[in-house]
């Protein structure tokens, strides 16, 4: 039995990865004016962020329709037996509920499992890790499954933002807008918390915000795997992973961008620091062994709720 893992672009996968363990990205969408662009096929990081810097063009994002997901799962189930498809947090995203969906208009719509990451970013990159690499296994999708949503409560998220122009730009920050609206500027600290953001304090700097994102880390027991997010900073990023280098294990430590549909409302200067931790559970042996077949054939892989607009 061959099971294919699907995934959507607010993953932030690092494209390597993407490749070597054969998993495949249904693009979001993100619109400049009059004109709407895929997410990674139509417009990439680089002319996303020029528009946001230079041209000052407000944006907007969207989920991918139904008809996307169905699309991609009937191309996949031409050959393979079983999809695990895993999404953006449902909480804060209606791409999980496209997913579904699209299940639903597809021909063996019963081999499809979707499941909500209740995260974002590299919080599900990390959870689309795991099912891609159990799947190299050759385990059931059940088993797979059952694994990778045992993890969800594992995966833990902040964020730093070194402006709050594009969050505020889009109305979601409740009855904080208010306090950080008194005190900019400041950098603003953010957590993932069972599918949501929640403000998880403010910082003068950035380098201060750099500084409590390695205690967050530091704080942190049991780390499976590690990732670093950057919008437009990868020096930044790359500080980060050598500060947090030093309490673990530098390669299994990704470093990613932030992509087209995150990337418009972090905005530049948006740092994410992801993590799973460890679950005590003989199934993991089956990931860990595919991962240490692959480092011998392979050099290591160097309280208000938010919203992201439509997406």
């Amino acid at each position: 039995m061959t099971v294919k893992i699907v995934t959507d672009s607010t993953a932030d996968l690092p494209p390597d990865l993407v490749r070597e363990l054969d998993i495949t990205i249904v693009p979001a969408y993100v619109t400049f004016g009059n004109k709407t662009y895929k997410d990674g096929v139509d417009i990439s990081q680089e002319e996303v962020y020029h528009k946001m810097i230079n041209e000052n063009l407000p944006a907007t994002t969207s989920q991918p329709p139904p008809a996307d997901f169905a699309d991609i799962y009937r191309g996949l189930l031409k050959d393979t037996d079983e999809i695990i498809s895993i999404q953006a947090t449902s909480k804060l995203s209606g791409l999980y509920n496209s997913a579904v969906q699209g299940r639903t208009m597809v021909k063996g719509g019963d081999r499809i499992e979707v499941i909500d990451s209740l995260s974002v970013s590299m919080g599900l990159g990390l959870l689309t890790l795991l099912a891609a690499r159990l799947a190299k296994t050759e385990e059931s999708i059940s088993r797979i499954a059952g694994e990778v949503r045992q993890i969800v409560p594992h995966i833990r998220l902040w964020g730093l933002f070194d402006t709050l122009k594009y969050l505020l730009q889009g109305g979601r920050l409740g009855k904080a807008r208010a306090l950080l609206g008194s005190i900019l500027p400041v950098k603003a600290m953010l957590v993932m918390r069972d599918g949501e953001l929640h403000p998880a304090g403010i910082v003068r700097t950035r380098l201060k915000g750099i500084e409590r994102l390695v205690d967050n880390f530091r704080e942190s027991v049991n780390i499976h795997e590690a990732a670093v997010v950057h919008s437009t900073t990868p020096e930044d990023a790359q500080t980060l992973k050598e500060r947090i280098s030093a309490i673990f294990d530098k390669n299994q430590i990704h470093v990613s961008r932030l992509g087209p549909a995150l990337g418009v409302h972090g905005g530049p200067g948006a740092l994410v620091l992801a993590l799973r931790e460890k679950v005590s559970d003989l199934k993991q042996q089956d990931e860990e062994e595919y991962t240490s077949r692959k480092r011998i054939s392979l050099p290591p892989l160097h309280r208000p709720r938010l919203r992201f607009s439509s997406l």
